[in-house]
């Protein structure tokens, strides 16, 4: 018995949820999304609450039921809250800058890097040092996360690069005399 999938997912105030067969559409706050539920995972509503269950005993129906609920759980998170990912820019002469709906970095390469943004992503720019992504979908704002990370990923030996703020970069030894 799957210990994610058993637990309902629990619709917070100003999320409204409707069901057609197997697809699932919620509404709230920060905007719409819907998901298509796999077809062999029962889903149902009950009083603020999206209850899932799996068809049958197989093995492939229990590992899509807690899937099926993750996801969902994910989703009404992200349209009531939202989920932010903070950044941080170390090295001297790097910056970010918003330039209409672009992201410009100066990263130490002989141009900028110019990284449009997404549709859905809002990015915050403070101190030009510190970027904040957010957005109601997780795996977007955590995709375009990474994409930012890895114009200048953190380096081992002074630490220059983008990195998460609560990320920890292993330090190396330098040369020695």
């Amino acid at each position: 018995m799957s210990r994610v999938g058993k637990n309902p997912v629990v619709l917070p105030q100003g999320v409204e949820a409707s069901l057609e067969g197997n697809v699932i559409s919620l509404k709230g706050k920060l905007g719409n999304a819907t998901h298509a539920v796999s077809p062999l995972v029962d889903v149902a509503l009950e009083d603020k609450k999206i209850v899932l269950a799996p068809k049958n005993d197989t093995t492939q129906a229990r590992a899509l039921w807690g899937t099926n609920r993750s996801i969902l759980n994910g989703m009404v998170l992200g349209i009531s809250n939202g989920f932010t990912i903070n950044m941080e820019i170390i090295g001297v002469g790097y910056r970010a800058a918003l330039q209409g709906n672009n992201l410009v970095l100066q990263l130490g390469y002989s141009h900028e890097v110019v990284f449009p943004i997404p549709a859905g992503i809002k990015i915050a720019v403070d101190k030009q040092t510190l970027l904040a992504v957010t957005g109601s979908d997780k795996q977007a704002v955590g995709q375009v996360a990474a994409k930012i990370r890895g114009f200048r990923p953190p380096e081992p030996y002074k630490g220059k690069g983008i990195k998460y703020v609560n990320e920890k970069i292993l330090r190396k030894e330098g040369k020695k005399k």
